[in-house]
């Protein structure tokens, strides 16, 4: 991977990882979280999705040790891990938790033919974690980067994508789907990424410069591996086979009217290409009502939001965004809305203001920009 553009905020987060190696690093590798626009529970079903990659990431210091063990620290996570390089650590009994990603991505680099040698990790992540924005994704993707290219193997992006993904199943046992992996590696600066999930063809697509994509974190952490997601890609799939097609990428919406959850997935890839179409017709007032159709479709048919996602929709709305949704798998995490960029400032405060009140809740605002996607840094 080419070396990676950095910011003032990057500057500080790679300061911090050297720092904790205690000397200096032989790399340090950057992957970005990401925000959903538009497009959720349609990845695993070979559709289409609209992400963006934002400028919160997670960032790997590396080192070479004389060891063959992989031992790894988080400046924010408690707990040391250390795992062997051979990849024979189970990565579903390291403790602690985040160290079945370590042993996940060791696993995977070996198993395509890598040799990971002894090294020392630092990690340091700016992605919430628990909120829909692919914290879990950004440390693979940082790992399997971090590990593969001490280990002699030439990946390619989507081979990174993949390994990456590998990763994280190991270390959580949740059947994700890769476009959280795809947004992290692919991310453009100032664009939105439409990625069909059957061919991982991928089209960058400008975001207005008059918007801005705001990001309000419901207090309420998100657990894949606690909910139901498995079960409700599961249920997707037993509607395909039903209808004796590949994925509900295939079905149209006669195909699926009585059966709700395999109706979210056909109506949201039409919304999301019609959300694509908007963006490169620059038509800003077509966003808003997409948005609120696909909470709806995920609120009522896939039966993933929660009372509070519902709240933070509504005072969203209230306060003056074109339009928001839940982002992610949804049973908490956050709602991502767009506003114009001069009204950014005063839609997220009384987005939070409104929010807190009705919900008794502490949310966490921000608001986000695309930038490009994972690569090597210079320490």
């Amino acid at each position: 991977m080419a070396p990676v553009s950095r910011t003032a905020s990057d500057d500080a987060s790679v300061a911090a990882v050297q720092a904790a190696l205690g000397a200096s690093a032989d790399g340090v590798v950057r992957a970005p979280g990401r925000v959903n626009l538009i497009g959720d529970h349609t990845d695993y079903a070979q559709g289409f999705v609209l992400p963006m990659a934002i400028d919160r990431s997670c960032l790997v210091a590396l080192r070479r040790a004389a060891t063959r063990r992989v031992r790894a620290r988080s400046l924010e996570l408690p707990g040391d891990v250390d795992v062997a390089a051979d990849g024979s650590d189970d990565a579903r009994t390291v403790e602690p938790r985040w160290g079945g990603f370590v042993a996940g991505a060791v696993q995977a680099i070996t198993e395509r033919g890598g040799r990971v040698p002894g090294l020392d990790l630092v990690v340091s992540s700016t992605v919430p974690a628990g909120s829909g924005l692919s914290s879990s994704s950004a440390l693979s993707v940082a790992l399997t980067m971090a590990l593969g290219g001490t280990a002699g193997l030439e990946l390619g992006a989507n081979d990174v994508a993949r390994a990456a993904l590998d990763a994280e199943i190991r270390a959580t046992g949740v059947p994700g789907g890769l476009m959280d992996q795809l947004t992290s590696v692919h991310g453009v600066a100032d664009h939105a990424l439409l990625i069909d999930c059957r061919t991982l063809a991928i089209e960058p697509i400008p975001l207005p410069h008059e918007l801005a994509v705001l990001v309000v974190h419901s207090g309420v952490p998100r657990t894949l591996a606690g909910s139901a997601y498995a079960e409700r890609r599961a249920a997707t799939e037993r509607a395909a086979a039903r209808l004796g097609i590949a994925s509900l990428r295939d079905a149209n919406l006669r195909d699926v009217e009585d059966d709700p959850l395999a109706r979210h997935v056909v109506t949201e890839n039409a919304r999301v290409l019609a959300f694509a179409a908007a963006l490169r017709a620059r038509d800003i007032e077509a966003l808003g009502p997409l948005l609120l159709a696909s909470h709806a479709s995920l609120r009522d048919d896939f039966a993933v939001s929660t009372p509070e996602l519902d709240l933070l929709v509504d005072a969203f709305v209230a306060a003056g965004a074109l339009g928001a949704r839940l982002t992610g798998a949804g049973f908490g995490g956050c709602v991502v809305g767009l506003a114009m960029g001069r009204d950014a400032p005063r839609v997220l405060d009384r987005t939070v203001e409104r929010y807190r009140d009705t919900s008794g809740r502490e949310p966490s605002a921000f608001v986000v920009r695309a930038v490009e996607g994972a690569g090597t840094m210079q320490p």
